[in-house]
C-alpha cells in the first residue's frame, strides 16, 4: 500500500469554517454597532468635547468625579506643637487655704469699705459672704473658732479594764439570743 502524506484540509467532508472577514465588516452584517462607549482620552481632549455637545457647559465640566477640594499637605500647628502638662500642685491644707483667703486684695477691699459704712452692690456682697463662710468653715475645722458658738468635741475618755471586759460579756449574752432565734 502506498504511503500518503497527510493533509490539514479537510476535504469535502471536512468541517467547514466561516470565511475571514474584517471586524468592521462582520459588525455591519450583525446589525450592530461598530463602536461601543467613548474613545480613549476623550475627556481630556477639547476638540471632541466641543464637537459632541454645543454648548460651553461641558467643556468646564470636570469628567472626574469626587472632591476637588485641595488638601492641606502640613499638619496644622496644634498638632505639631507638644502638648503641655501641668505639673500638678499639692492640695492646700486648710491652714494654707485659710491663710490665702484672708490675704485676698478685693476681701479686704470690700471689708474696708463695710468698716467705712458704704454700701455694696448685690454682687460684691454675695462673693463677700461666700469668701466669709468658707473663711468661717476652714476656722472651724482648724479649732479656732471661740467656743461660745460651738462645743469643741471632747476626746472619748480611756475605758478601764473592768468596764471593757462588762461590755464584751454583755456584746456575747446579745449574740447567743441572736443564734438561739434563727
Amino acid at each position: 500500500m502506498a504511503r500518503s502524506k497527510k493533509t490539514r484540509k479537510g476535504g469535502e467532508n471536512g468541517p467547514k469554517f466561516a470565511p475571514r472577514v474584517k471586524k468592521a465588516d462582520r459588525n455591519a452584517v450583525d446589525g450592530k454597532k461598530s463602536e461601543t462607549g467613548r474613545k480613549s482620552g476623550s475627556r481630556h481632549n477639547e476638540a471632541l468635547l466641543s464637537k459632541a455637545s454645543g454648548n460651553g457647559a461641558a467643556l468646564k465640566k470636570d469628567a472626574r468625579h469626587g472632591s476637588k477640594k485641595p488638601v492641606a499637605l502640613t499638619l496644622p500647628k496644634s498638632i505639631t506643637e507638644p502638648l503641655v502638662v501641668k505639673p500638678k500642685q499639692p492640695k492646700l491644707t486648710d491652714e494654707q487655704k485659710l491663710l490665702k483667703l484672708e490675704d485676698d486684695p478685693r476681701l479686704n477691699q470690700l471689708l474696708d469699705q463695710l468698716e467705712e459704712g458704704r454700701d455694696l452692690s448685690d454682687a460684691d456682697q454675695k462673693w463677700l459672704d461666700v469668701q466669709l463662710d468658707k473663711i468661717e468653715q476652714l476656722m472651724q475645722r482648724l479649732g479656732l473658732t471661740e467656743g461660745d458658738e460651738s462645743p469643741a468635741p471632747s476626746p472619748k475618755k480611756q475605758l478601764t479594764d473592768d468596764e471593757l471586759l462588762s461590755r464584751f460579756e454583755s456584746g456575747a449574752d446579745l449574740l447567743k439570743d441572736y443564734q438561739k432565734e434563727d
